[in-house]
Formats: C-alpha cells, structure tokens, sequence
C-alpha cells in the first residue's frame, strides 16, 4: 500500500510541475501585459519599458518562470503586477467565500446525494429510481448558468409574486464574518442550491451504477439466495466494494466546487476565487493568474490523491497485483 501512495504522490507531483508550465505558458501568449493595463494607451515606450523593467518583465522567460516556480514552492505567491500588492493578502477574503460556499454545499449535497443514490439501487425499475434517473440525468445535460437561471425564477421572482416576498436574494453581497452557520446558508442559498443540483447529479448516477454492478457479483448472489435483506446487502457488502468510483466522483466534484464556479460567483456576484482569477486575465496580472491556478491543481491532485488512498483502503482487492 506504500508504495502504491508514492506512486500516486510522484504522479501529483509531475501532474503539478506540467500544469505549472501549461499555466506559465499560456499567459504568456495573452496580449498585452501589466504595465500597458496600468500605464494606459497615452504612456510612452520609454515609461512601459522603465515599468517591465521594475516589474520584472524584462527578463528571459526561463527566468521568470524559475523565480515565480522558486517563490511559489517557498509559500511566497508574490505580489500582484496590477497593484503591487501582496497576492497572499488579496486572496484572504476571496479565499473565505470560495471555501464557505463548497464546505457548506458539500455537507448539503454529497449526503443527500449519497442517500437518493443508494435509495434508486435499492429500488431499481420503479417509479422513484426512474424519476430520480430522469431528474439527475436531465441535471447533467443543463449548463449551471441555466440551472442557476432556473433558481432564481423560481425562488425569487415567482416566490415574489406569489406570496409577496423573496424567498432569497439575487446578488450575494454583505460582511459573513460574524454569521453562524444556518446564517450562511440563508445567505448563500441560491449558489448553494445551484451547486447542489450540479453535484447530485453526478453523484447520483455513479452511486447507483456502481451499487448495481457490484450487486451482480456472485457473492452478492449467494447473500441474496440465503435470504439476506436488500438493505442489509446494500449497506454491508456492496457499497463497501462499489466505493472507488463514488469516492473518484465525489473528489472530482469537490475540486469543481472549489475551481470551477467562475460563472456562478459572476452570476450571484460573490466575490471567490475563480472571479479574482478572472479579473486576473483581464489586468494580464500574469503572477495573480498563475498562483491561482496552481491553487486549483493543488486543490484537484490533493482530492484525487485522498480518493485514491480511500479507495485502494476500502478494497482491500487494489491493494494486490490482479
């Protein structure tokens, strides 16, 4: 088991230094740079050039490539080419919000979802496992910007002209420092309803499939002829053995909810961390965009890195050569 952890860690960490040069790489290809954001169409070549020269842009590429990948792997993310101010200052709040709305909708929607999958392999052909099926699978088909629509006309507007108030508010704006946690569910309840029905999607479905592959096996077949509940075989022998997968999923959506909510921080107007990366590109803060992005990756190889290891503890089978 060891080693097959080194294995998955040198995996990440080659995973982690080629994403570093995709990152590096294609913001170099933006056009433009910082000093012609900041200085302006109106400066001189003399004042852009004098402005690369402070901000370090200059110099070859495979330096600045090295000095940022030397900063990055000491903790030091740098300071921002648009301001000059500290990237790790600036992400402290964006940071928060990003972090609160994922911990809260993971504790909401991977639960849920777990349960109505495990639900739809218990009942498989009936009316609720084929609703659900219809339900979850029309979920993957609809962008999240349209689901996020959906919310919004149902909960608010609708919620408003039926009954005369709103249900929840349309923009997320406010100081959550001295909130609780039912607080910040009422306050990130459309984002957090949104990414629910993103998630439940996926996991639903793969929690399902996977429980009713491992209920073909033989051993499953032989609880089953000795008069074992469906339930008890369920939730004691085949969702042990059908965990690899959902877990794969469940990581998969977790770092979705931490990378890629871009359209869904813009459209409810908190600010997190795909947005300030937005802004990023468009100031063509290039350290700012490739801090944050190498964020992300440590953020995805960290969750299929943990997935990995539980998946190869629960099956005691992937911890043997087949």
């Amino acid at each position: 088991m060891l080693s097959l952890i080194v294995q998955r860690l040198l995996i990440g960490v080659v995973t982690v230094f080629a994403v570093s040069l995709i990152i590096f790489i294609c913001t170099q290809w933006l056009p433009g740079d910082a000093a012609e954001i900041r200085l302006g169409q109106s400066a001189t070549e003399a004042n852009k050039a004098a402005l690369r020269a402070e901000l370090g842009l200059d110099k070859p590429l495979a330096v600045q490539y090295m000095n940022w990948a030397t900063n990055f792997l000491q903790g030091d993310l740098g300071k921002s080419l648009a301001g000059d101010r500290s990237i790790s200052e600036s992400i402290g709040d964006r940071y928060q919000s990003t972090v609160t709305v994922s911990v809260l909708t993971a504790a909401i929607g991977i639960p849920l979802s777990l349960f109505l999958g495990i639900m739809a392999a218990m009942f498989p052909s009936t009316l609720y496992d084929r609703i659900l099926t219809f339900v979850s699978v029309s979920l993957v088909a609809v962008p999240d910007f349209f689901t996020a629509t959906l919310m919004v006309l149902i909960f608010v507007f609708a919620w408003d002209a039926l009954f005369g108030f709103q249900l929840a508010n349309v923009v997320v704006i406010g100081n959550t420092q001295d909130m609780g946690v039912f607080e910040l569910i009422g306050h990130y309840a459309l984002p957090i309803a949104t990414l629910c029905f993103v998630i439940a999607s996926q996991v639903i479905r793969m929690t399902r499939a996977a429980v009713l592959n491992v209920m073909s096996s033989p051993y499953i077949e032989m609880a089953i002829l000795k008069g074992v509940p469906r339930k008890r075989i369920i939730l004691r022998h085949a969702l042990l053995n059908a965990i690899g997968p959902i877990v794969n999923v469940i990581a998969l959506n977790l770092a979705y909810l931490v990378s890629g909510v871009v359209v869904i921080e813009v459209y409810f107007a908190y600010n997190g961390l795909a947005t300030f990366m937005v802004q990023g590109v468009q100031q063509r803060d290039f350290i700012l965009v490739q801090s944050i992005g190498m964020l992300f990756c440590a953020t995805y190889v960290i969750l299929m890195l943990i997935a990995d290891i539980a998946s190869i503890v629960s099956n005691p089978r992937l911890r043997h050569p087949k």
